[in-house]
């Protein structure tokens, strides 16, 4: 039973997604698989109890990452405790838990020893899939992208598609392009386009592109993309960027490699996991290290052709029917 249950009402009033009460559809021994974001939720441990109870299920939670746990620094105030809280009561109630890469598996582990709660159940890897459908399109399909936004060319662009948040480390972006900018003639040097909305704790860094006259139109913000639109994006650039701190998994940049397209990525938790042969590694903390590798692509082109010809040869994207069937 896939539900997301809700409320603090009697099990007759829980519905599953059909829309029947979940006392209608479950039997003993059904698991109830919670695959979405309830932590926001207050005393869910305490629900998932008593709908065990009283139907006999069992529970099974699906946990994406416990970033807001073990990075506290890239939430908003007092989530982390909230976050903390949640997972620590409904995890004495999990039969069974599922995580999307082994770096959230070790991260649930660790976390598990330092709480000091029990976990005799399984934690099994999930595959999560590569690409995505734009507008009836599949990724491997050819949009157009004659008509990028903005005056893009194909091309003429470098990509990092992301919510605009501390924790994925677009200024570390901003700073190599800079730099970039500075050291190079303005013709050698793409544009960077941030595909995403702007999110949380980014207020100063926001402030900085403004200040720059986003590097003098060397930065484009685009929000609010269509799939198909961002198809367009990921077939159009040169290459793409994901520099974040700390990921579950990183879907931008395996939907990068869906398209064909390398990506200079962070070194740090999931991502290498993720991306294996097919990206570029850089610290996300140091801004020479990723100016440096940023301007020897930049320079030698065939460094993301010899890229993009073994991503052709060897990438195997995931379909999201693998992710369900497990």
């Amino acid at each position: 039973l896939f539900t997301p249950l809700m409320g603090n009402g009697t099990n007759d009033q829980q519905k599953s997604e059909i829309g029947e009460p979940l006392a209608h559809v479950a039997k003993p021994g059904d698991f109830l698989c919670v695959f979405g974001s309830p932590w926001f939720h207050d005393d869910y441990g305490a629900l998932v109890e008593r709908t065990k109870r009283e139907l006999g299920l069992r529970f099974s939670l699906l946990i994406y990452d416990l970033i807001p746990i073990v990075r506290p620094e890239f939430v908003v105030p007092n989530l982390s405790e909230h976050f903390s809280k949640w997972y620590s009561d409904c995890m004495l109630f999990t039969d069974r838990i599922f995580v999307i890469s082994n770096a959230t598996a070790r991260d649930v582990e660790a976390w598990r020893e330092r709480a000091g709660l029990p976990l005799t159940c399984p934690v099994l890897k999930i595959p999560i899939g590569t690409g995505f459908t734009a507008d009836g399109m599949e990724a491997d399909a050819d949009p157009q992208i004659s008509n990028l936004p903005h005056g893009l060319i194909p091309g003429g662009y470098v990509l990092f598609v992301s919510t605009i948040e501390v924790r994925k480390n677009h200024a570390l972006v901003f700073r190599a392009w800079r730099r970039l900018l500075e050291e190079l003639s303005v013709d050698e040097v793409p544009k960077l386009v941030f595909a995403g909305r702007v999110g949380w704790l980014v207020g100063d860094l926001m402030q900085q592109i403004e200040n720059s006259r986003y590097l003098d139109g060397a930065i484009v913000v685009i929000e609010g993309t269509t799939d198909l639109e961002l198809a367009a994006l990921y077939r159009g650039c040169r290459f793409t960027v994901f520099p974040s701190y700390y990921e579950g998994w990183g879907l931008p940049f395996t939907e990068s490699l869906s398209f064909g397209k390398t990506c200079i990525a962070s070194s740090e938790a999931s991502v290498p996991e993720a991306g294996g042969e097919f990206c570029l590694y850089i610290d996300p903390d140091n801004v020479t290290e990723a100016t440096n590798l940023l301007r020897r692509i930049i320079q030698e082109p065939s460094i993301i052709e010899n890229l993009e010809k073994k991503i052709g040869t060897n990438f195997r994207p995931v379909h999201w029917s693998e992710a369900a069937n497990v």
